[in-house]
C-alpha cells in the first residue's frame, strides 16, 4: 500500500489564528456572549461573568473597543451612564457563538472547570 504525501503541509490561516487569539483570550468570549444578548452597564457585565475582576473586565473591553467589537456610549445623565453595546462587527460573531453554544451543549457537562493549581516561585 503506498501513501501519498499532500503537495503542500496544511499552514495555519493568519487571520483565523489572529481571531482565534483575540475571541479566545480568558473572559472576552464571555463578555461578548453576554452582550449579543443585551447592552450593558459595567456592573451588569461584572455581575454577569462570574469571577470576572473590575481591572480584567475594563482591560477586556478596552481591547474590544479598541478592535472595534464593542462600542462605548456615555449617557450625559446625573450621574453619567456608561454602556457597552456590540458593534455591527461585535454582532457579527453571533452564528459563531451559536455554533460554539450548540456544540457546548452537546459535548461539555454543566460543571465548572477544575481550577488550575496557582504555583509561587
Amino acid at each position: 500500500m503506498s501513501r501519498t504525501t499532500p503537495p503542500h503541509p496544511p499552514e495555519l490561516c493568519a487571520r483565523f489564528h489572529r481571531a482565534s487569539e483575540l475571541i479566545g483570550r480568558r473572559w472576552t468570549g464571555a463578555i461578548i456572549f453576554v452582550l449579543l444578548k443585551s447592552r450593558c452597564r459595567f456592573a451588569t457585565l461584572r455581575d454577569a461573568i462570574p469571577e470576572i475582576t473590575d481591572r480584567m473586565l475594563s482591560d477586556r473591553l478596552q481591547e474590544l473597543e479598541a478592535e472595534g467589537i464593542v462600542d462605548r456610549t456615555v449617557i450625559p445623565d446625573t450621574p453619567v451612564r456608561v454602556e457597552y453595546s456590540l458593534t455591527k462587527k461585535g454582532r457579527a460573531l453571533a452564528a459563531a457563538f451559536d455554533a460554539i453554544a450548540d456544540w457546548a451543549h452537546k459535548w461539555t457537562d454543566d460543571k465548572p472547570a477544575p481550577r488550575r493549581a496557582v504555583t509561587r516561585a
